[in-house]
């Protein structure tokens, strides 16, 4: 069995093929030809241990993630196996393919529910998920700005984005960021909302793909009371572990509120009706995910395509 790092999985898969992958995965599990495991959680002693995982037989593989988070800090491996034969195929560091697939699966959003003319981004966090977000929805939309939040940020950050994504970066504070985007993403650590949900520009299309647990959340209900529609990779793990959901106040999400990605994707739904609705897509990881990807890196491998 092989062990697969992250530099080969940066050389054997670039972002639209990710892009690709992610479309691929959610259509087969809209067409119940794919499983999850919802991530289960152990803790002892200030050290988490998480797994997750998925069956993908359209892409003849399936796998779990398993992954320790030590004083905020992730450790993650893949172990992927064969759903024609059930041997394993080879293991991952896994570090690269969660930077790409999380954003990947953001552009397969954005491409369904993003107005077709916007113009601005406005990130909060600009670490590796916020980069990796820019860097992908610059190359896969018509963007001309980003605007980026991040107390943390030094500054040469702005340059050095711009630089990556091919347009210009400026600093913004919270409100005035979101006020002004088309699209906002927030891939920050912050436990409490990171703007007013009453700034949110009309038609804007939200990302909110830093938050996974339950105490946590980067939206207010304001947000989520104006969202046309919440926008979820799958119900019952987002319900669980969103604390943007989990925390929202009786009447905030009603029934019909929340929406799976994956019937987005095939059409059963449509959440943006008119240029002024905003809509919400809340991202907490899901295996599917990270196995279709592992899947793609390994059969690349197979082929020979390192590039």
């Amino acid at each position: 069995m092989q062990h697969i790092t992250d530099a080969m999985v940066d050389q054997l898969v670039t972002a639209p093929d990710a892009q690709q992958a992610m479309l691929e995965a959610f259509t087969s599990f809209g067409n119940e030809r794919a499983a999850m495991q919802k991530r289960i959680r152990t803790e002892a002693g200030g050290v988490k241990l998480s797994t997750l995982g998925a069956v993908i037989p359209d892409q003849q593989v399936a796998g779990a993630k398993v992954y320790t988070t030590i004083e905020g800090r992730f450790s993650f491996v893949i172990l992927l196996f064969s759903t024609v034969d059930g041997r394993p195929l080879a293991s991952f560091d896994a570090g690269a393919i969660t930077r790409l697939r999380t954003a990947a699966c953001t552009v397969v959003a954005a491409r369904r529910l993003a107005r077709r003319d916007a113009a601005t981004l406005a990130l909060y966090g600009a670490g590796t998920q916020g980069v990796a977000h820019a860097e992908q929805l610059t190359s896969a939309l018509s963007l001309q700005r980003i605007l980026v939040s991040d107390p943390y940020a030094d500054a040469g950050m702005p340059r050095r984005l711009s630089a990556r994504c091919g347009i210009p970066v400026s600093v913004a504070e919270p409100d005035e960021a979101v006020a002004q985007a088309d699209i906002v993403v927030t891939a920050s650590r912050s436990t409490t909302p990171l703007f007013s949900g009453a700034a949110i520009r009309p038609g804007a299309f939200v990302a909110a793909i830093g938050s996974s647990l339950p105490h946590t959340r980067e939206l207010d209900d304001i947000a989520l009371s104006r969202a046309s529609a919440v926008v979820v990779e799958w119900r019952p793990q987002s319900t669980r572990e969103a604390g943007d959901i989990v925390q929202a106040a009786d009447g905030v999400l009603p029934d019909g509120k929340l929406v799976e990605l994956a019937d987005v994707v095939l059409g059963r739904v449509t959440p943006r009706r008119g240029d002024d609705d905003i809509v919400i897509y809340k991202s907490v990881g899901v295996g599917l995910e990270d196995i279709a990807l592992a899947g793609l890196a390994w059969r690349r491998l197979q082929q020979g395509s390192v590039r």
